[in-house]
């Protein structure tokens, strides 16, 4: 048992004495947002909505236009919600369970909510 305590003992201290881990910039997590969006062999979330940025190429109708984020979704977390799965709130909605199938990891969903949340 002693031996149990002081190895958990010394896990604790060196977790405590590691600091905090380095987060990526905001700049940084809205750019790996925007690329994750804009690329189609990841979100591709331009196939179905249009975003008012000079590098949308070819942007999709299918879905709503990345406009007034913030005004729509006050709660940023309703809104990385409705990325994370949008049939929750719409069983009918076409757009796949990105978060739930496991399409985007949740460090990229957090990136896209990031980068569509300035629109």
């Amino acid at each position: 048992m002693r031996r149990l305590t002081t190895a958990l003992c010394a896990v604790a201290a060196a977790v405590a004495l590691s600091g905090p881990v380095a987060a990526a910039s905001q700049d940084e997590l809205i750019e790996e947002g925007r690329a994750v969006y804009h690329d189609k062999t990841r979100g591709n979330c331009i196939s179905c909505h249009n975003i008012n940025d000079p590098i949308a190429n070819l942007p999709g109708s299918q879905g709503p236009m990345m406009i007034a984020m913030q005004q729509r979704f006050p709660d940023k977390r309703k809104l990385r919600a409705q990325i994370w799965d949008a049939t929750v709130a719409n069983p009918l909605s076409i757009m796949p369970p990105i978060g739930k199938h496991w399409i985007l990891s949740e460090d990229e969903i957090d990136a896209v909510v990031e980068y569509i949340y300035q629109y």
